[in-house]
């Protein structure tokens, strides 16, 4: 007897932020902003860090990747989210709902690996700063790289396979402004304890693999910064680090909060606001607080606007 396919749902529609009519013209513009921040940020990010040959070092290099991935799995997300805002139901398609969970697992769990990576970076080049350029050379870096890019492209593919692998009947309306896992579980007719295991299986592995590299690295550094006995070149090493101290923990801390928490307490619309959180304004904040805080890439930055102030009064000239 041929199997029947009972999928009845062929598109869904996000429900956005908010209801509320008087929000949505101040919201849009809101999010048009931080979106707006977030691409010539990152985007100056990574190629400010291409051209300039004093940036050409690991430590920037993880740092432009992860410019990248702040800057595509924001992509990923706020676009679509804004349609919200200027009209009355925001469909997507049910394989473009696939795809969107798919890059932005993707992404999300690209960064975690990847901040991991930056603490590793920071290891060595404080504990073990002779052997720096041997440790971390150009092929290591490579594969701190791609090992994350594409163990997270096959976790993501995995998930999003079973996730729209479920029966959707009805209704299509997801409590949500993006797809993702749990408020589509929420709508699923089948039995959905396996996906559930598995999210809470994946997340607490990603995340307890990934801070556990980042914790036993801050560990080693802590200490190795208490031997330093001046208070310039503790100074310096703590400098080195405090821009990454505060992404991984603006990062894994609304992350822990979103899927480490009981079933019992998870609330959808608590969820949706941590959501913003990480899918909007990280990545908005991410490239500023590389840029405040570093002196490298503050100088570059000078150099680079000065350079392009020249070219444009050369041209000037020559008109």
């Amino acid at each position: 007897m041929a199997e029947v396919n009972v999928t009845h749902v062929t598109e869904f529609i996000l429900n956005g932020i908010t209801d509320w009519p008087e929000l949505q013209a101040p919201c849009f513009v809101v999010f048009l902003v931080i979106y707006l921040v977030t691409v010539l940020g990152n985007l100056g990010l990574v190629s400010l860090i291409r051209m300039d040959a004093r940036l050409h070092t690991p430590m920037y290099y993880f740092l432009s990747h992860l410019a990248f991935v702040d800057l595509c799995y924001s992509s990923a997300i706020t676009p679509k989210m804004m349609v919200n805002f200027v009209v009355e139901h925001n469909t997507i398609s049910f394989h473009a709902c696939a795809i969107q969970l798919c890059c932005f697992l993707t992404f999300m769990i690209t960064e975690c690996f990847l901040l991991a990576s930056m603490a590793y970076d920071r290891y060595v080049a404080i504990c073990r700063p002779l052997h720096y350029s041997t440790l971390m050379s150009k092929r290591v870096c490579i594969q701190l790289v791609a090992v994350p890019y594409v163990y997270s492209f096959l976790v993501a593919l995995f998930h999003t396979i079973i996730t729209f692998r479920l029966t959707y009947c009805g209704p299509n309306v997801i409590n949500h402004f993006y797809c993702d896992d749990l408020p589509l579980l929420a709508l699923s007719c089948s039995d959905t304890h396996v996906k559930e295991v598995l999210i809470f299986a994946f997340a607490g592995f990603d995340m307890i693999c990934s801070s556990s590299i980042v914790l036993t690295s801050y560990i080693f550094i802590t200490a190795a910064i208490l031997k330093i006995h001046s208070t310039q070149g503790r100074h310096k090493a703590i400098s080195t680090c405090g821009s990454h101290m505060v992404a991984v923990t603006l990062f894994y801390g609304t992350l822990i909060f979103m899927y480490l928490q009981p079933k019992s307490n998870h609330s959808l619309d608590t969820d949706k606001m941590a959501s913003v959180f990480y899918t909007v304004v990280i990545p908005m904040l991410n490239p500023l607080i590389y840029s405040l805080r570093n002196k490298d890439v503050k100088d570059a930055s000078k150099k680079a606007l000065e350079k392009g102030c020249e070219t444009v009064k050369m041209s000037n000239l020559r008109k």
